[in-house]
This record gives C-alpha cells, sequence and structure tokens, in this order.
C-alpha cells in the first residue's frame, strides 16, 4: 500500500538545479517537503533560509541527523558529485543524485565499484517520465510499430537524449559504436537562459551529429548550440519500426499487408480559449486509449516540471519501499558512459565502441 505522507528529501549544494526541487515541493507541499540542504557557508545557508524557509546545515551528517529524509538529493558539480554519493551512501540514506553522477568512464566505473552493490542510488534522469515522451514510450511499447529499430533525436544534449534512444529501442546495455562529427553554420540566437538578447544577429553555432550502432539498433543523435532554449530550432524525434513509425506526435503503421493508417498523439490540455477548467495537462491519448495521465493534476505544471516532481515522487516511493527504482545508477552509467565517447569521436575523430561494463549484471 502506497502511503499518503509527502515524500522528504534532504539537498546537498544550492545551485540553480537544487532550487527546482524546492520550488516544486513548495508548489506541491501534500507531495514533497524539503528537510533541509547543505550549503558550504552559513552566509548562503541564510539566503537559502530566508527564500524557501528550510533549514540548512554545513554537512551531511547534520542534514541527516536533524530529520532523517527518505531520501538525499546530490546537486553539486560534476567533479565532486561521486565523494557526495559515496558519504550519503556511507551514512545508509538513499540517493537521487544529479545527471551525470560522475565525470568520465573511469570516475562511472570507481563510483559503481564503491556504491553500485548498495542499491541506493538513483538518477534524476527525467526525459522518459516528460508528458510526450512517456506517451511516445508506451505507444512504442504497445507494438504499433512493430519492432523498434532506430530513433532519432533532436532536442536536448549527450545523456539525456541517450536515455530516450535506449529507452525508446529498449536495448539495455549492448555494447555499441559510436561515430560522431560537428558542424559550424550561421544562427541567430534571440534566447538564452539568462533571457531574450536583443540581438538577431546570426552567429557561428556548432551542431553535433552522431550515429549510435547497438549492433542492429541505431540510434541518431542531433544538437545544436543552445538548442534548449533557441525559439528558431524545433525539437523533433523519431522512431522507426519493423511495422511503421513515429514521428513527433503522428504515427503511420500497417493493420494488415495492404492497409497502412495514421494516428495522431492527442494532448488534453486546459485553460485555453473559453476552457474555464485552468491550465493544466489532463491526459494525453492514441486512437482512444489514454497512454499518459497526469499525476499531478491541478497543479498547473510545465511538462519539464512534471516530469521531475514526478521523479523526485517515484524516489521516495522506491526509497519507502513502496515502488519500483525511478532510475537506477547502472542506467545512468550506460547513458554517461555512451555520452562520453561521443565526446571522444569527436576529439579523435574516429569510431569509438563501448563494451560491457559492471554494472550491466545489475
Amino acid at each position: 500500500m502506497t502511503s499518503t505522507a509527502p515524500v522528504t528529501f534532504g539537498v546537498i549544494g544550492s545551485g540553480w538545479r537544487s532550487l527546482f526541487f524546492l520550488r516544486l515541493a513548495k508548489r506541491l507541499p501534500h507531495r514533497l517537503r524539503a528537510t533541509g540542504v547543505v550549503t558550504r557557508t552559513a552566509e548562503r545557508g541564510a539566503e537559502v533560509e530566508a527564500e524557501w524557509g528550510v533549514p540548512t546545515f554545513r554537512s551531511v551528517a547534520e542534514l541527516v541527523g536533524a530529520e532523517r529524509p527518505d531520501y538525499v538529493i546530490v546537486s553539486v558539480p560534476w567533479q565532486v558529485s561521486p565523494d557526495s554519493i559515496r558519504e550519503v551512501v556511507g551514512l545508509g540514506v538513499p540517493v537521487l543524485a544529479e545527471t551525470p553522477p560522475a565525470p568520465d568512464r573511469a570516475g562511472l566505473r570507481a563510483l559503481w565499484s564503491d556504491v553500485g552493490p548498495s542499491g541506493l542510488v538513483q538518477v534524476a534522469e527525467q526525459y522518459l517520465l516528460m508528458p510526450s515522451h512517456s506517451a511516445r514510450l508506451a505507444v512504442v511499447r504497445s507494438g504499433v510499430i512493430g519492432e523498434p529499430t532506430s530513433v532519432q533525436v533532436s532536442s536536448t544534449h549527450l545523456y539525456h537524449v541517450v536515455s530516450v534512444i535506449r529507452g525508446m529501442l529498449d536495448v539495455g546495455y549492448a555494447e555499441t559504436e559510436v561515430s560522431a562529427r560537428e558542424f559550424v553554420a550561421p544562427l541567430a540566437n534571440p534566447l538564452t537562459g539568462d533571457g531574450w538578447t536583443g540581438d538577431d544577429t546570426p552567429k557561428q553555432a556548432t551542431t553535433t551529429l552522431a550515429t549510435i550502432d547497438f549492433g542492429g539498433r541505431m540510434g541518431l543523435y542531433d544538437f545544436t548550440d543552445n538548442q534548449w532554449w533557441n525559439p528558431l530550432r524545433h525539437r523533433r524525434i523519431v522512431v522507426r519500426g519493423s511495422l511503421g513509425e513515429l514521428v513527433d506526435d503522428r504515427v503511420v503503421r500497417l493493420i494488415d499487408p495492404d492497409t497502412p493508417v495514421e494516428s495522431a498523439l492527442m494532448r488534453r490540455q486546459t485553460g485555453i480559449d473559453l476552457n474555464l477548467e485552468g491550465l493544466d495537462l489532463k491526459h494525453i491519448s492514441f486512437d482512444g486509449e489514454i497512454v499518459y495521465r497526469n499525476p499531478f493534476v491541478g497543479s498547473g505544471l510545465s511538462d519539464d516540471d512534471l516530469a521531475v516532481v514526478d521523479l523526485a515522487w517515484r524516489t521516495g516511493l522506491w526509497a519507502r519501499g513502496e515502488g519500483p527504482a525511478p532510475y537506477p545508477l547502472a542506467e545512468a552509467c550506460q547513458d554517461h558512459l555512451i555520452s562520453d565517447a561521443i565526446g571522444e569521436s569527436l576529439r579523435t575523430g574516429a569510431p569509438v565502441r563501448t563494451g560491457t561494463e559492471a554494472w550491466a549484471s545489475a
């Protein structure tokens, strides 16, 4: 039986990614509650306490000792993240680590060796929990396009894309061959993470293309500088299968030897035009079947926020023994292993092979 008490979490770090979780806990107090934040200085702690109304501590031991949370979020720079993960695991507390859990392949292997067998580490990879991707994954796994054979993603970067590709193809920890190249071309960049630039002058932007060969199944990675923010570049996903394909929110498939049909994923989004139910995503359907239902109806959250809060909630249920692991460390290690191979292929100009790692047997 799933408990109804809010999931509790502590946070190590007070950067912008940490504040995502504090903001969502404040928005949904009946689902999430922050027990405290570890900051390096008392001065920064005072700022966090004033803005978010949560206690702060100078050490993980103090955080856990004051009120043991269901889990601790590690949201610190890549270079120090592995040591923070080890520290929390050493206290016997479940962890939700930001992506990636370690900076490189050597760091991944060392981290897995130290904490992998504990089973206490999940990773904050939320992309397959985003409503549209979750609905697409449900359609693909229902078998309507047959066996998925390739995935093309142009949206976000590196390990996030790898997680989507691996999830859609259901390839697990298969060995890969990765080939990557960069291309430079002019592109206006009117919007960044700091806001609108007021500048529409095209500047040189790099596009990275990479193929990931899973031995019979293939992923295509396509990312342009600042694609997260730039409104001049669409996001797209193509999942090709043996009986059809999914392109963004449209699906074509064969229902008998001479009958191809097309269908669409449909969002029920309220609060538009004269709908007075409030701005909210209710569900996504496909051919009359619900393939995604918003578990936080009434929150009015964006798709990305819905994915993050869903991950935070699922992690709490897992930590309490009330639900499955949302994204185990082994999955995230595999994502970053392949992501790192993309970078190596760019540097060397040659294909890079990834083998079977220790976490593959998890």
